[in-house]
């Protein structure tokens, strides 16, 4: 199949531009912190209309609730919006999985609410680029696809996640879910400034440690008390001396709250902590290295040191049908004159739960954007209809091919 045959396929994209910048404006001005599930929810409502177009059977669906400690050292639970999952054609040769999240890490009672323009080409907002302006590049790629005439050799899922920017707890089943009935996967996170994907990617844990300790009076019985806030301390010292200790993981003390009047001997502390790994291997060494710590700790009487919380993204190592689906995203590249390269990165997404589960998928199909998790986070507008025709050529290519059988390649 030469590319002149995808070509007239692909210019109707061309006509694309204004209105995929009018999705992704009006989906950014919706408030949609992970934790705003009223926010949540009606960027799933806007996303039913626009993905209706599509056609497909859709389902809401409901994911469970986010558990959090709090600075008491409690379980607290929190209302998540509905995932949205859209199916047509299961019964294709060739199934593919469509991921991208409709939460931003922008609280609802966040400074940073307003679409705005930098320049002419420079959208700054929440959510531009993670992950809005990514869903309507999503959505103008399958529709490319499904005006093209090789639509009937592909059958897809979209889900419409959440939860990602806490983790995906929630939406993980129904991402194992998925891989069970489909041959590879694109997620929409946003490529590099550059364009550049994410290639490698590190896997990621979030934990909590709860301090207990004895209340006393600071003067007069001081030596009643057992301090939560010293015992906390001596293992957030100890956990960060494990930093260099083996390669590719890093530890990451992100949170401390305890104690209160200065006159009484604190009995309370709560630490949240991160931690990035390589391998699949590494989770194991930290779990063992971490609970001799929490052990000799609690030798000491009176003091109390509880660990909550694990690993929920496991590394993304390149299978050998990973590497082969990005020489297929250069080689798509280079037709559109867009050069597409991949580098290890120390983030994850979605995309490493997938690949935990067997899947090859690229994450970061999404538009050229940067600065994400900030106020001053960009999506460059001229990327939309570019990245469309990207994602709309691979698929083209892929659903016209007589030989997918490297996507069973996992070496």
């Amino acid at each position: 199949m030469n590319n002149h045959s995808f070509s007239s396929w692909l210019s109707w994209l061309d006509d694309q531009q204004d209105s995929m910048l009018a999705d992704t404006i009006r989906l950014a001005e919706i408030n949609s912190g992970s934790l705003n599930a009223d926010g949540v929810n009606q960027v799933r409502e806007v996303l039913s209309e626009l993905v209706g177009v599509l056609g497909g059977e859709q389902e809401v669906i409901e994911v469970a609730p986010f558990k959090q400690i709090d600075d008491n050292g409690n379980e607290v639970f929190h209302e998540l919006g509905k995932a949205l999952r859209v199916r047509k054609r299961p019964e294709a040769p060739l199934q593919i999985f469509f991921c991208g999240h409709m939460d931003t890490v922008f609280a609802i009672d966040h400074s940073f609410q307003k679409v705005t323009w930098l320049d002419d080409n420079t959208l700054n907002g929440p959510g531009v680029a993670d992950l809005k302006g990514g869903l309507v590049v999503m959505m103008r790629a399958i529709a490319a696809l499904e005006r093209s005439p090789w639509a009937d050799k592909v059958g897809w899922e979209i889900l419409f996640n959440p939860d990602e920017e806490i983790g995906s707890q929630g939406s993980a089943p129904l991402i194992v879910e998925a891989a069970k009935q489909c041959d590879l996967g694109m997620i929409y996170e946003p490529s590099m400034p550059d364009g550049t994907l994410a290639g490698q990617r590190k896997g990621s844990g979030n934990f909590s440690v709860i301090a207990k300790g004895r209340a006393a009076h600071a003067g007069r019985e001081h030596h009643l008390g057992r301090n939560a806030i010293r015992a906390l301390c001596d293992f957030v010292s100890a956990l960060d001396d494990l930093n260099g200790q083996r390669e590719g993981v890093t530890i990451n003390p992100g949170y401390i709250h305890g104690g209160g009047a200065t006159n009484v001997v604190p009995d309370n502390a709560v630490f949240h902590f991160n931690i990035r790994i390589e391998k699949p291997e590494d989770e194991q060494w930290c779990l063992d290295n971490m609970q001799p710590l929490i052990d000799k700790i609690n030798q000491r009487d009176g003091i109390e040191l509880v660990l909550e919380g694990g690993f929920t993204r496991p590394p993304k190592v390149l299978s050998g049908a990973n590497l082969k689906l990005f020489e297929l995203a250069k080689e798509c590249g280079a037709d559109l004159d867009m050069s597409i390269q991949w580098k290890p990165t120390g983030g994850c997404c979605d995309g490493n739960n997938l690949a935990a589960a067997g899947v090859p998928n690229i994450d970061t199909l999404g538009v050229q954007g940067g600065k994400i998790h900030s106020a001053d986070e960009y999506l460059l507008a001229n990327s939309l209809v570019p990245r469309a025709k990207l994602s709309a050529l691979m698929l083209m290519k892929l659903a016209s091919s007589e030989d997918l059988s490297w996507l069973k390649q996992q070496g």
